[in-house]
This record gives structure tokens, sequence and C-alpha cells, in this order.
């Protein structure tokens, strides 16, 4: 049964273990360049959040603007932006770009071919944690032969470094598991922003669910998906079907939910990457309006945002989530 209404619909009042079989410590740290934008101090009441609470019907729509150089594009306005519902021009009845807390789940490929990439791939997870908000809340879901939530939600981050700081890496890889087992934990987030991160370094070869339950699953839920794809080289001869496979299977995924999947081949760019994501989450445009189709039919209704070239800037690019699910009676 689909859900009543996402990416992000609400009604009346709305805010926009098993141990899982993955071993090592962190030797170093990891370089990164990328400046966060500042924490801001937690809002000491409602009123303190503009734009993000609301009394009538909403869908909200996360946008990220990027520059020709994929850097991220801050201090554009609500009139910077238009909003199709399945070509339909909409009324933008919100608009915040503020840092509101965050729900993420990280989803942890600890198959048996991420055992040299453990240890990077664990300081990858660091360093996106660096940029939380006290807010902020986690969870955390390895996979190899079957998926496991091994944390659940919590708001102390170092919980998930000391649960992957006991990772082992065997077996085979239930990626689309492990997505479909995240999305399901997330039912039980808080915050109205929702993401996941996955790292992995390949596709699926051993999940019960199928490409298409997945995306399907992907289009129904409000979740942003950020994939770091640990690939060799294409001419390596040790890669897979599955692993071949594996950056188509990821960034469709992602991009329909309006997040990316950011492809790794030099294991020491694995930290950078995280923290982009991580500072690409704090970056967002909140765009918020009704649908002018009030039909409760359950259909696909497909997004479109398109920028206002701002003059004096290069030409910019917008990332969004592409449609959500109408309600049904």
């Amino acid at each position: 049964m689909r859900p009543s209404l996402l990416p992000l619909v609400v009604s009346a009042f709305f805010t926009f273990a098993e141990y899982g079989v993955c071993e090592g410590d962190f030797s170093s740290s990891p370089r990164v360049t990328v400046e966060p934008r500042a924490v801001k101090p937690a809002p000491s009441d409602l009123a303190a959040r503009p734009n993000i609470r609301v009394q009538s019907t909403l869908v909200l729509i996360p946008v990220t603007v990027t520059d020709p150089v994929n850097r991220f594009v801050t201090g554009l306005a609500k009139e910077d932006f238009n909003v199709f519902e399945d070509n339909q021009r909409q009324e933008i009845a919100s608009f915040s770009s503020e840092d509101a807390p965050l729900s993420v789940g990280v989803v942890f490929d600890c198959s048996g071919s991420m055992g040299a990439k453990l240890e990077k791939s664990r300081q990858a997870v660091a360093e996106f944690v660096k940029r939380a908000n006290p807010q902020d809340e986690f969870f955390l879901v390895q996979f190899n032969d079957s998926a496991n939530l091994v944390q659940s939600f919590t708001t102390v981050a170092e919980e998930i470094q000391n649960r992957l700081a006991f990772t082992v890496s065997k077996g085979r890889t239930a990626l689309l598991d492990a997505v479909y087992r995240s999305l399901h934990e997330m039912k039980k987030a808080r915050n109205p922003r929702k993401a996941l991160l996955v790292i992995s370094d390949g596709g699926d070869n051993s999940s019960r669910y199928t490409e298409r339950e997945i995306k399907n699953r992907v289009k129904e839920a409000d979740v942003q998906i950020y994939a770091i794809g640990i690939f060799e080289p294409v001419g390596h001869r040790s890669r897979t079907p599955e692993e071949l496979a594996g950056p188509g299977l990821l960034s469709e995924i992602a991009e329909q939910t309006g997040g990316r999947q950011y492809p790794v081949e030099d294991m020491n760019d694995l930290a950078d990457v995280s923290a982009k994501i991580g500072v690409e989450l704090r970056n967002q445009y909140i765009l918020g309006y009704s649908p002018a189709n009030q039909q409760r039919d359950g259909r696909y209704r497909r997004v479109q945002v398109k920028l206002n070239q701002p003059k004096g800037l290069p030409p910019l690019r917008a990332y969004w989530r592409m449609g959500y699910y109408a309600p049904g009676d």
C-alpha cells in the first residue's frame, strides 16, 4: 500500500539487533578540504524555525544548487525558483535555506570484497558525522549476505563509529535488502528531513528484494539517498558483473530521490567525498507548495524544478526529488 503523500506531505501540524558482520581501527586522520557551514545553535522555541512548520497541506522538495565546478550555491531567493508538478506550475508557498535537523541512516557494506577498504570507509563515516548538528540522529545498517540493523536511532554520533570498529569483512553483497531495511527503519525518524548514506564497493548479488521493488519503494519514501561507490577502474580484471553494474544501480536509486552517487576510485579521496555529502545536506533549499491537483488518486506526480538564472552568476544546476505519490482514499 502506498503511503499517504510523499516526499513530505502533512495535513495539520508539520515540521519540514542484531550485529552485522563487517574490524579495524582509525590509524590516521583523513584530509578534508571542504569547509562546512557553521552550525547554528538550536532554536529556543518553535517560532525560531520559520518556514518549517505550516498549517496547510504541503509538498516539500529539498533542492541542491551547484555551479559549473560543482560548488554549492547559497544565498538564492524564493524568486529564483520555479516548481512544476506534472508540467503545471505551482505557487511556492514556503521557502527555507535554514540548516534543519536531519535523520540519517548509514548503510555500510562489509562484504568480502571490502576487506582492505574498511579502514578508509570507517574514516569516511567519521568525517560525515562531524558535520552533524546536535539535533541530528543516526542509525547504522551493515550488510553482506544479509542486512542487519546494528545501531538504532541515536543522537550520539560516536555510537555509529563505535559499532563500525567491530566490523569484519566477509560474505556476499545484499545491497538492495540493506536499502529496504534502512527505509523501514527510517519510519521511526523524528526529524522531517531524512537521508541515507550508502557506502559500497559493488552491485548486488545476494538480496531477496529485486531492483524493481526497491526502486518503487524509494519512490514512495521521503528519504534522500546519497551513495559513495568504491569502484576499481573499469579495465581491472577482478571486477565482477555485479561490480560493473554497481555504479548504474546506485545512481538510479539515488538520483530519483534528489540525492547523488559519487564514484570513488582512489581510496584517499573517500573521506573528502563523504565530507562533501555532509556539507551538501547542510546547504539545501526547501521549497514547499500546495498542489494545484488536489485529487486523492494515489498516482505518482512528477516534479520539476527550474532556476531563474541570477545575473552575474555562471550557469547553475539544480538537483531535486523527482516526484511523490498523491494520497489515496
